[in-house]
């Protein structure tokens, strides 16, 4: 019985092991390729592993020629106007969505949804002719501007349901004893809800960093973004300069998902789109 037993474990083990090993496989390989890329000097069919190893592409990279800083710098400058943008128009509409009876509550959050809803190529195609015309095209401001109507549905909905998630007596008992309504929010309200509108921004953030569709249309040639590099360096076949860009790229994807995981609970996301 004991036998048998082991084996009946053996078996039930067996194909759990193999998906489980699929999918790390499917996962962490691109990433492990990846990574071998940026410390490649030489390599190519029919080598498995490298032939040389070496540094040469990180100096190429951040060379003042090679255009990464630059891309770096605009990348993050444009990531963190479009969260304050986002923020900027989300707080007021998560707050009034969340606590106001509005008629059209629903219509209203599907209509964020909207910039989603179509293909990218075509909406941005036009959106640069627009551009263009007032001279926003090739702008920082015009790629912020593309970045935020992605962002807003981030920043809208996760604000939303943050402010759902507090209880509405804790309002109240601050306005009985003589708070106004604006200390009510900057006391009580804005303090609960800064767990899910930080998690709102990491979103925004990431979202904004790795948006190269808007980027390519609007602002290239004359805003250099990371995206861009790595679309550049990729489609010529310079995987060692695309695989350290995507690199930047990964890496406060990472951290910052880990923040999320943090700060967003789970009542905060049981609420969104309520």
């Amino acid at each position: 019985m004991a036998g048998l037993r082991l084996n009946l474990s053996v078996l039930w083990w067996l194909p759990r092991g193999l998906i489980f090993g699929l999918m790390a496989f499917f996962i962490f390989g691109p990433l492990f390729n990846m990574a071998l890329w940026t410390v490649t000097e030489k390599w190519y069919f029919p080598h498995a592993l490298p032939l040389e190893y070496g540094f040469s592409a990180w100096a190429r990279v951040f060379a003042p020629r090679g255009g990464a800083l630059q891309s770096l710098g605009n990348s993050l400058t444009v990531a963190v106007l479009t969260v304050i943008v986002s923020l900027a128009f989300a707080i007021p509409a998560g707050y009034a969505l969340a606590r106001l009876k509005l008629p059209l509550r629903s219509l209203i959050l599907l209509a964020f949804l909207i910039p989603q809803a179509f293909p990218n190529l075509t909406v941005y195609v036009n959106v640069a002719r627009l551009f263009y015309e007032i001279h926003l095209n090739g702008t920082i401001a015009g790629v912020v501007l593309v970045h935020v109507s992605h962002g807003l549905v981030y920043a809208v909905w996760i604000a939303t349901a943050a402010f759902s998630a507090i209880d509405v007596e804790l309002e109240q008992a601050a306005r009985s004893l003589g708070a106004g309504a604006m200390r009510t929010f900057r006391d009580i309200t804005l303090p609960l809800a800064a767990p899910g509108l930080m998690a709102s921004a990491i979103f925004v953030f990431l979202e904004s960093l790795d948006e190269f569709t808007g980027s390519y249309f609007v602002g290239a040639p004359d805003v250099n973004m990371l995206p861009l590099l790595l679309y550049t360096a990729g489609s010529g076949g310079n995987y060692q300069v695309a695989s350290i860009t995507a690199l930047l790229l990964l890496v406060p994807s990472l951290i910052f998902m880990l923040i999320v995981e943090r700060f967003l609970k789970a009542d905060v996301l049981s609420r969104v789109g309520r």
